[in-house]
């Protein structure tokens, strides 16, 4: 036991202070609390060994959304506690315009998860994801695939109705885009079908346009993403459609 001081209290300083980062990259964003490991916390507190650390395994994003990951053993229960973090969310202004905050929907363990941008008008009144027009387009899409919605995850980058279904700004996207990160790492998809351009970019951190980055897979922390257009852009422009379908052969040549 002597011998293992040193490493304990190591890793010890090593985890509080990759803590302290994270925390006060979280703080910054409007999160109260990070999930950790219930054993790292207990032995951080009585001085003993932390479990697996690693110090140098990237951000402290990375880092939250690894040992999200790795704290619950339960999807649909990380998914609810995540829901009510959220709560009557008003960490930004799309708080006050909106109806309904729009978590997401779908199985907690999806192979698939699409990301969209943000609700609509029927999103907001029904407070689920893809439910107006461009929902039953994708609804189809996915049945085209072999799927049921049930059997996918479907979420967006904001979780409330940008006015006049305008796209989310930046500020926006920043505050609330963590939440869908976590969404993310508790889901663990395969694959990643990113929907639109502001889906996209901010997804796999890019400013290349949608038409540029779609048909081609990226990655989001070791993920596969596939950019594709989003399925309103689609509706005004269905000559498209066939090179969605095109991407989503793709996907499931990836899931293969």
């Amino acid at each position: 036991m002597k011998d293992q001081l040193p490493l304990i209290m190591n890793n010890r300083a090593g985890m509080i202070q990759e803590l302290k980062k994270a925390m006060e990259l979280y703080s910054d964003l409007g999160f109260e609390y990070l999930p950790l490991k219930r054993a790292n916390i207990l032995n951080l507190i009585s001085g003993g060994a932390v479990l697996d650390y690693k110090p140098d395994r990237g951000s402290p994003s990375q880092q939250v959304a690894e040992q999200t990951a790795d704290y619950y053993s339960n999807k649909e229960t990380a998914l609810e506690e995540l829901r009510n973090e959220i709560g009557d969310c008003h960490r930004c202004k799309l708080s006050t315009g909106r109806k309904n905050i729009v978590f997401g929907e779908g199985k907690a363990d999806a192979d698939i998860m699409f990301i969209g941008e943000g609700p609509g008008r029927d999103e907001d009144i029904q407070a689920r994801p893809f439910v107006g027009d461009a929902g039953k387009l994708l609804t189809n899409l996915i049945l085209k695939l072999g799927l049921q919605r049930q059997d996918v995850y479907i979420a967006n980058i904001v979780k409330c109705r940008p006015p006049n279904n305008r796209n989310p700004e930046e500020d926006e996207i920043s505050i609330c885009g963590p939440f869908v990160e976590r969404q993310i790492a508790i889901i663990n998809p395969k694959v990643i079908v990113c929907l639109g351009k502001i889906s996209a970019q901010t997804i796999i951190r890019s400013k290349i346009t949608i038409s540029k980055l779609r048909g081609n897979f990226h990655s989001y922390n070791d993920i596969p993403v596939m950019p594709t257009f989003h399925p309103a852009y689609l509706l005004r422009n269905p000559k498209d459609k066939w090179l969605t379908w095109e991407d989503m052969q793709k996907v499931l040549e990836k899931l293969k």
